[in-house]
């Protein structure tokens, strides 16, 4: 789940339709919304949010320093026109980055993927490891193979690789596929998406590579993976 610190609804719209086409969730809050959210949630639902994109909002500044309290995930900040000052500001307050519109979302995802390695650690490119999974919306490379799946699978295995071998809830990964304020989808419903995507890797690979305990929750084995650098593809999209 991305979070989207945007005043305007209409923005915020277009971006949720732009990055669910990508296969990624969006939930716009306001900067109190926000810093309610932050105060008042546990640990497991703070977890499920995976990077926050800051536009026009209010107190966004302030709100930066709270998050980076609380969270240690990608935190970007979206300017309407090239501004040192607010450039400046927004480093100072522990933004991790800053890029101005119009930007692409390819790029976006890019970004948020190349800082959430950074700051989790995801080691980089293995050959010798079965599962590589890229996080920019590109579907996973299983045996050398690319493994053609549906959006929320491949969110679902993407946030099991993001958390490096930790245990994430059935709560944490429904937030990370549908967005935590979304009332209106049954929370079982992961189970079904998680069973298929564990079928496809055990019919490829002969073993699940997904472990699941009950009342602990499941893990992605960190060992039968790699995350692919993505630099290049930064390259290419900023040429």
């Amino acid at each position: 789940m991305i979070i989207l610190l945007e005043d305007r609804l209409s923005v915020a719209e277009a971006y949720k339709q732009q990055f669910k086409k990508k296969g990624e969730e969006v939930v716009r809050l306001l900067s109190s919304d926000m810093i309610s959210w932050l105060n008042t949630s546990d640990i497991l639902e703070l977890l499920t949010a995976e990077a926050i994109l800051i536009g026009e909002c209010s107190e966004s500044l302030s709100t930066v320093k709270l998050i980076k309290q609380r969270l240690k995930i990608p935190i970007i900040a979206l300017l309407e026109n090239r501004s040192l000052d607010m450039l400046i500001k927004f480093y100072h307050h522990g933004v991790d980055d800053v890029v101005v519109k119009p930007v692409h979302i390819d790029e976006l995802l890019i970004r948020i993927a190349t800082i959430k390695r950074r700051l989790t650690g995801i080691q980089i490119h293995r050959e010798e490891t079965p599962i590589s999974v890229y996080y920019d919306g590109r579907d996973p490379v299983i045996l050398g193979n690319q493994l053609s799946l549906p959006r929320r699978e491949r969110r679902i295995l993407e946030y099991l690789a993001s958390i490096h071998g930790r245990r994430a809830s059935k709560s944490q990964l429904f937030g990370a596929v549908y967005g935590l304020f979304d009332e209106h989808i049954d929370e079982n419903v992961i189970e079904s998406h998680i069973c298929k995507l564990r079928k496809k890797l055990r019919n490829i690979l002969g073993f699940d590579p997904i472990d699941c305990r009950r009342y602990l929750g499941y893990r992605l084995d960190k060992k039968h993976l790699c995350a692919v650098p993505v630099s290049s593809q930064l390259d290419k999209i900023a040429s």
